[in-house]
């Protein structure tokens, strides 16, 4: 049996956990790797990316980048959360604000150590990812739209240091970026309407707060239907080899999405939404291997020869 003071001391740990929201942070790490591999990279050998020091540091940097920016949004949104995520808050609030103050630092300040060890310029947009997330978190939050279109560069930021590193500006990496930021946008807007009692108690300016809900799904319906056109690029004008059967099941998701939006009115029907464009997003990470699935053949081929 655990003692007391153990099963306390674990439930800090999974509080915390629950801040830094832990399973999200391997997939964007994986979605890194991913991206380095089979876009960013193409001309390399997965083996050499995978071993590469440097890209290792860049993606270790981005998750304690993210944790970080993770908790002090927490802290931000705490009397938030208490409306919108009563369960939730009452985990997260096993950690002491103060405790969730000295992990913030202390996480950055290691960010800022790991840095270095790739290249000052690294130091300089880590640096930099760390204050907007701030920012974003104490101001940008609560300004309509602002908000809105922070967090979804804020997500997509990672990818950027890894096209920093590689220095490889090919179009169809801006077109996957692009469709991204759409799909997450289209996310952030629909959190905003599961959200919308907690944020008007604690005076967010968001857009179903200011004009309502109608104007709002117009507002996630034009951004649901712009995503055709990075779709277009990717599948007609660039190669992407089989992931092109992603983009088309996407189109039918999203359809299906704007379909069940417009028929949504209560939390538990925005929070299903939310749910979809999460699976499309996740579904999107795995689905970068659909590039070129060769590279698997060939890894599970050296890994077989390895062993024996």
């Amino acid at each position: 049996m655990l003692s007391r003071k153990t099963k306390h001391t674990l439930l800090k740990v999974i509080s915390m956990f629950s801040v830094v929201r832990g399973y999200n942070i391997p997939v964007i790490a994986l979605a890194q790797y991913l991206s380095a591999i089979f876009i960013l990279a193409p001309e390399k050998r997965a083996l050499d990316v995978l071993l590469d020091f440097n890209l290792f540091i860049i993606v270790l940097v981005s998750s304690l980048t993210i944790a970080s920016g993770y908790i002090i949004n927490n802290f931000y949104d705490s009397k938030k959360d208490l409306i919108n995520r009563p369960n939730k808050s009452q985990l997260d609030r096993l950690v002491s604000q103060k405790t969730k103050l000295q992990v913030y630092f202390s996480v950055n300040f290691i960010v800022f150590l790991l840095a270095f060890l790739v290249s000052f310029r690294a130091v300089l947009f880590f640096s930099a990812y760390i204050f907007l997330i701030w920012f974003y978190s104490h101001k940008l939050k609560k300004i309509t739209i602002v908000g809105n279109l922070t967090a979804s560069f804020l997500a997509v930021l990672p990818f950027f240091a890894i096209l920093l590193y590689y220095k490889n500006l090919y179009p169809q990496i801006f077109a996957h970026a692009t469709f991204l930021f759409l799909l997450i946008l289209i996310r952030e807007m629909i959190k905003d309407l599961e959200n919308i009692k907690g944020d008007i108690a604690n005076d967010y300016q968001t857009v179903p707060v200011l004009f309502g809900e109608a104007f709002s799904k117009k507002i996630i319906t034009l951004l649901t239907v712009s995503t055709i056109i990075p779709i277009y690029y990717l599948v007609e004008v660039f190669e992407v080899g089989y992931m092109d059967i992603y983009f088309y099941v996407s189109m039918i998701v999203l359809i299906f999405f704007l379909q069940k939006l417009w028929k949504s009115d209560s939390k538990p029907d925005y929070l299903k939404l939310h749910n979809i464009l999460k699976f499309l997003v996740v579904s999107g990470v795995f689905c970068i291997v659909l590039i070129d699935p060769s590279v698997l053949i060939h890894g599970k081929k050296m890994v077989e020869t390895i062993v024996r």
